[in-house]
Formats: structure tokens, sequence, C-alpha cells
């Protein structure tokens, strides 16, 4: 049976997964605790990977070259960014893309130099599976539709990182008209991406949209991690491991 990586950015993103896990024992490594056991029936290893693209680098890094993980979810929070996305809302990426990755003239813009590269491909069937967890995992939290005031969706498509909280209106825009087709905006994914790409390791990257990513980015962040985030997040695993 495959093992399967389960990062989060935060703490507060992996609150609920933690306690799921089936005989946990904790390594620590790389200045990181690795939870390592079983969780809807698959081996898994679970870890915080801290804020930023460097972080999360280092962190997949050692999942797979030290834990050797089969395939690699990321999971946590996003802004949403395309004019259809709403807070609540959950975007499974297509690709990633570091939006502040810049090497030109020599690369063009958003190019990974030396990769060809600059939309790191996710693992389609993977993905698939953590799509249809997500959808199963919104329509058992109705609370989360309650709380919000509006049904939540499961959107497919671009989501970008980068090595700034984008939290203003004028960024968001500015995002949009750079790259039109992108959904939600990060700190983690795409580095994560680059890391599995270079490794070949299947990975999929779900993210809970906890704002619009603009001037209204702080308000109720903690509100929402802990009543929506962490749950639905745990809830969207165990559908997509189920399902995988």
């Amino acid at each position: 049976m495959p093992r399967t990586a389960l990062i989060a950015a935060m703490n507060e993103e992996l609150a609920a997964l933690l306690p799921a896990i089936e005989g946990a024992r904790v390594e620590p490594r790389g200045g990181r605790e690795f939870w390592l056991g079983r969780l809807a029936g698959h081996e898994v290893v679970a870890v915080r990977s801290g804020i930023g693209k460097v972080a999360a680098a280092v962190t997949a890094t050692l999942l797979l070259d030290h834990f050797r993980a089969d395939r690699v979810l990321f999971l946590g929070v996003a802004g949403g960014i395309g004019t259809a996305v709403q807070v609540g809302d959950v975007v499974v990426a297509d690709a990633l893309l570091q939006h502040d990755m810049d090497a030109s003239p020599l690369f063009p813009r958003h190019e990974v130099p030396l990769t060809g590269l600059s939309r790191f491909p996710v693992d389609a069937g993977f993905s698939d599976a953590v799509a249809r967890g997500a959808a199963a995992a919104l329509a058992e939290h109705g609370e989360t539709a309650a709380l919000l005031g509006h049904g939540c969706r499961v959107h497919r498509g671009l989501i970008v990182s980068g090595d700034r909280f984008v939290a203003t209106v004028g960024e968001s825009r500015a995002l949009r008209a750079l790259l039109p087709d992108a959904l939600a905006v990060e700190m983690e994914g795409a580095a994560v991406a680059q890391v599995c790409h270079a490794f070949g390791t299947p990975l999929a990257v779900v993210r809970s949209i906890s704002d619009r990513a603009d001037d209204t980015a702080h308000v109720d962040f903690g509100e929402f991690l802990h009543r929506v985030a962490a749950p639905l997040g745990l809830a969207i695993v165990q559908h997509a491991l189920a399902a995988a």
C-alpha cells in the first residue's frame, strides 16, 4: 500500500487531522515533526511545513527522500482570485505556478530556470480522487454553508504561489490581469509541485478558500481555520484516500 504524505503550512490546518491518525508515532527531522500512522485504512505521514516556498520545498524533499512517500497531498487555505471563487469554496489544482518567479530576460517570466516549465503538473488520477473527496466533504458539512450564508463549490484549475501574503485589492487585481485563469493564491503549493516533479512523485493540492485575497483577507481568519478549514480538510483527506 502506498504511503501518502499530507502537508499543511500551519498547525491550525492540521488540527483536526493529526488526532485522527491511528497508531501515530512522531519522528523529528529537519526542525519538523513527522506523524506516521494510518488514516482511512492508508499509511500516511503528516507534517506542518511552515509558511513559504523554501519551507515547503524542504519539507517535501524530506518526505520524498527520507520518509519515502509515494504520493503527496498538500492541503490548507488560500485566497480566492478567480471571479467565481467564493469564501468557503474548495479549489483542487490542475497545475501550479510561482507568480513571483521572474528571471527575465534570461528566461520567460514565471518559468523556473533550467526546467523549461512555469506550470508544474499534478497527478490527474490522484487529483480526481481529491476533487471527489472535496465534493463529498462539502455535502457532509452543511454547517459550512450555514456559517458562510451560501452554498460551496469545488473548482479545478490553476493555483499560484508566492512568498508574499496577497492582501490588497490592487495585488489581487494585478494577479488576475497577469494570470487570468488563476483561481487561488497561496504561498507553498508550486514549490512542492517543483520538488514532486523532480522526484517523479504524484501530487495533488487542495485549498479551502478563506478570503478573497483583498483588504478583508485578515478578517475572521482564525475562526475560518478552526470552524471550516480544519474539519473540512480532514473530511476531504478521508474521502480522497477512500477513493484513491
